[in-house]
């Protein structure tokens, strides 16, 4: 396994796509749900893309990981993990000889995690995922952005928010959406 990931020449993003196409195809069900949420993956080392101490709720306390992004695929029929972007920190991007050096080409640009989902969703989407809501913790509910990006692409959600957000209704596709309160 490890030739093949480090060694064998293959795309990872046309696989992630061929493995979206059959999940959508053998697990579809317009009850299906988009699920977002990340995790981290403890090193002792620094050599890994991106790791550096940050929070990780995999260890419940700031430890030196690195954080991934994932968007999982669920309905009554099966569930699978259908994408997943690095997070990359601002200082890494920084340092573009420790990204040559772990393989991050020039053209990675700062993201945070809120936006490395939206563009996981917006693939799955565009790609005709049979999927009637996103579900997503509060790491991404509390980012207004990410709401409205779901809002624009008229899908049900289901975030959770910070207690002093606010609720209103905002749309016929989503019955509530919360704001910064006022």
């Amino acid at each position: 396994m490890q030739r093949l990931l480090n060694q064998a020449r293959w795309d990872p993003r046309g696989m992630r796509e061929d493995l979206r196409e059959y999940v959508f195809q053998e697990l579809g069900d317009q009850a299906g749900v988009l699920i977002v949420d990340e995790t981290g993956f403890i090193k002792k080392g620094t050599g890994s893309a991106g790791v550096q101490r940050q929070y990780s709720g995999t260890a419940g306390r700031v430890e030196n990981c690195q954080l991934g992004v994932f968007l999982a695929y669920a309905s009554p029929r099966g569930r699978a993990l259908i994408d997943a972007e690095l997070y990359l920190p601002k200082p890494w991007l920084a340092d573009r000889a420790r990204c040559a050096q772990a393989g991050i080409g020039e053209d990675r640009k700062f993201a945070t995690k809120p936006v490395l989902a939206q563009a996981m969703i917006a693939r799955a989407l565009d790609e005709g995922a049979p999927a009637g809501w996103i579900a997503a913790d509060e790491a991404y509910g509390q980012d207004h952005k990410f709401r409205a990006f779901l809002e624009k692409r008229q899908v049900g959600y289901v975030v959770a928010a910070p207690r002093a957000s606010r609720c209103a209704p905002a749309s016929a596709m989503a019955p509530a959406a919360c704001g910064p309160t006022m």
